[in-house]
């Protein structure tokens, strides 16, 4: 874990010149945000700040980085992270159980009107035979962690094909660009990733594509927001405001990348704020085109798909990944968006 910091100008200008002008004006409250630099699910968060959505609720954010959802959920229950936004893990489950961590709204969902995920296998296993996700059974499959959402996304292609879930076999390799490795050099057979990933990965010939997870679950809330209980309870004004910046955050994102209803020069500036945290090790000009391409749908005002919540609190039951004791009410904290 590593953490990166930045500052806007408009941070600068309004901590220093409007806060001290106000009379009896407080600092910001200075809160860290976990993100996954390899995900551009992340980015509505990097919009809040730099367009200065934070600023305007009085919030000042460090980013801290992640390889994988797990380390970033026990984060946030030490209270080294304030905030988080991505998928439900079986450690974030677990926490929740123990009372010190909430899930307070959706991110990233699958839309059936916008490309979704993808489901993928090597040029080794589709010259092999593997041609659609009827044929992983008694394949490989990359996943970060035991009971990550890559996990769950296998099972439940498993289940919608009609044979064992442990007829796929599961290889956890921790971090994304581990899977991304293994996967173009033939090591695991399959795996499944957002648009934007999977545009780049069959591109370079390495890997095909041969579904889509969409097929498989309907409507899923592929990431949510979450953060500390202690947060939800004791500092209910600071997750309201930290979603009312974010929200505002995934509208521009949704704009820009997804309805594409923003102009080219906001888009611009967009991707360049974007690109300060995610694929930041390659130049703009390469890294752009992957940020532009296959953008999901984020939750409009981060609103929460119980539904698909529930589904996925289920498997991970199925598995023996949680307490079977644990339930929605401890999972969910319902009461800062609207949900369906």
């Amino acid at each position: 874990m590593f953490t990166v910091t930045r500052r806007s100008f408009v941070v600068a200008t309004l901590a220093g010149a409007v806060g001290l002008a106000a009379t009896g004006a407080q600092a910001a409250d200075k809160i860290n945000v976990g993100i996954i630099p390899s995900l551009t699910s992340h980015s509505p968060s990097i919009i809040a700040e730099a367009r200065g959505y934070f600023a305007d609720e009085d919030l000042e954010v460090e980013f801290v980085s992640f390889q994988s959802a797990q380390p970033m959920a026990v984060a946030i229950a030490s209270g080294d992270v304030d905030f988080g936004m991505t998928a439900i893990s079986g450690g974030l489950i677990s926490l929740a159980d123990k009372g010190v961590i909430k899930v307070i709204g959706g991110a990233l969902q699958e839309d059936p009107e916008i490309e979704g995920q993808k489901i993928l296998v090597s040029k080794a296993a589709h010259d092999a035979g593997v041609r659609s996700p009827a044929d992983l059974k008694g394949h490989s499959f990359g996943i970060t962690t035991t009971g990550s959402s890559f996990h769950y996304m296998a099972h439940k292609i498993a289940d919608g094909e009609g044979f064992p879930r442990s007829e796929i076999s599961l290889r956890p390799l921790q971090k994304v660009p581990a899977v991304i490795a293994a996967l173009k050099s033939g090591q695991i057979d399959a795996w499944s990733i957002v648009p934007n990933i999977a545009g780049s990965l069959t591109a370079s010939g390495d890997v095909v594509e041969i579904g889509k997870v969409s097929d498989y679950i309907e409507n899923y809330q592929v990431t949510t927001v979450f953060t500390s209980t202690a947060n939800t309870e004791e500092k209910p004004d600071l997750v309201k405001r930290f979603l009312a910046a974010l929200s505002k955050g995934m509208d521009d994102y949704n704009a820009a990348l997804v309805d594409k209803t923003m102009g080219e020069e906001e888009t611009v500036e967009i991707v360049e704020a974007i690109h300060e945290y995610i694929y930041a090790d390659q130049p703009l000009d390469k890294a752009a085109p992957r940020i532009r391409a296959g953008a999901m749908r984020m939750s409009p005002d981060a609103a929460m798909n119980l539904a698909s919540i529930e589904d996925q609190l289920e498997w991970f039951k199925s598995e023996g990944l949680v307490p079977e004791g644990v339930s929605m009410e401890k999972l969910v904290d319902a009461s800062f968006v609207e949900t369906y």
